[in-house]
Formats: structure tokens, C-alpha cells, sequence
């Protein structure tokens, strides 16, 4: 019985931290992958705040349900915290319930990679940002219709900017004329 209890545990112990462990696959800010936004490491800490740094260039992961956007529900576009590409659209988001902003499609395909994730023992992909190879979570077959994906975003790796409903201009910080249509 006391061997049962150890065992039961100890596995219990080895999950929980794997589901917070960063990924040991090397992040895509190695040598390995060119993107058009290059940076030094200094200039990234300098950019990013610690958590964003820790997702987004180390390849981190946030815990669930402590994410600024996991829960939010306005219209509006989010955007990559590092470079402001435009990834997700709030039309696309839904809670599928894990903890953190879920989503059934792209903004643009063109806008992320999707590569092999073969860490902490399993198989899973990636989803960085095609613009500056930022870390931003992971794609899974087990969303709803029509694509049928759910892609599983950190908070700290995203910017949230509101859509005006009355004229559906996008307005806020991180828009690229800071949020004044009329600039």
C-alpha cells in the first residue's frame, strides 16, 4: 500500500510540473530560423517585460487561468506583445476552458509557423509568430468547428486592441498609428 501512495505521488508531482515546464525543444530565436524583426537579447529584455521575455524568447508558459486575456470577451484584434502583428481575431476566440486564450483560427496564415514540439515527452506543435519568431503556445485537432483547431495562446504573449463597434476601427496602444484612425 505504502509503495502504491509513493507511486501515486510521485506521478502526480511529475505532472503537475511538466505543465509548467518550458518546452526543451530550442526556442526559434536561435540560429537556426531568420525572421524579418532581429533583435539582440538586450534589446528583447529591454522591450519585453520578465513574463513576456520568459514566453515569448525562452519559449515559457504562464500558468492557467492567470493570463490577462484568458477570459476576455470584447471585440478586437491581438496582436504579437513583441513585434504588433496582428494573430487573433476576437470573432475567432472561445472558451474551450484550459486556462488560457483559445482560438479556432488565424487572423492570416501568414502571420505564424507551426513546427514539431517533441518536448516533455510529447507531441505537440508550436505556434510562433512568422514576423519575429516569438514563442506563443500551441495548436491542437480538438477545437470546434469549422477548422476544428484550437490554438492554445499565452497572455504574455499577446496585445489586445478593441474594435470601435460604431465604425470597426481598431483603436488602442498597440495599434500601428497608436490607436487614432485618423493619423
Amino acid at each position: 500500500m505504502k509503495n502504491i501512495l509513493t507511486f501515486l505521488t510521485l506521478t502526480v508531482v511529475l505532472l503537475t510540473a511538466g505543465c509548467h515546464a518550458s518546452p526543451t525543444n530550442a526556442p526559434a530565436t536561435d540560429t537556426t530560423m531568420k525572421f524579418p524583426v532581429q533583435k539582440t537579447d538586450a534589446e528583447w529584455h529591454k522591450q519585453l517585460n520578465p513574463e513576456q521575455y520568459r514566453v515569448l524568447r525562452e519559449a515559457g508558459t504562464e500558468r492557467a487561468f492567470t493570463g490577462k486575456y484568458w477570459d476576455t470577451h470584447e471585440p478586437g484584434v491581438y496582436r504579437c506583445a513583441a513585434c504588433g502583428e496582428i494573430l487573433f481575431k476576437s470573432s475567432t476566440k472561445f472558451d474551450s476552458g484550459c486556462g488560457w486564450p483559445s482560438f479556432y483560427d488565424l487572423a492570416d496564415q501568414k502571420k505564424v509557423i507551426i513546427r514539431e514540439d517533441n518536448s516533455l515527452g510529447m507531441e505537440r506543435k508550436e505556434v510562433l509568430c512568422a514576423h519575429c519568431g516569438g514563442h506563443l503556445g500551441h495548436v491542437f485537432d480538438d477545437g470546434p468547428q469549422p477548422t476544428g483547431l484550437r490554438y492554445c495562446i499565452n497572455s504574455a504573449s499577446l496585445n489586445f486592441d478593441k474594435v470601435d463597434d460604431t465604425d470597426k476601427t481598431v483603436v488602442g496602444t498597440n495599434a500601428p498609428n497608436g490607436g487614432n484612425p485618423k493619423k
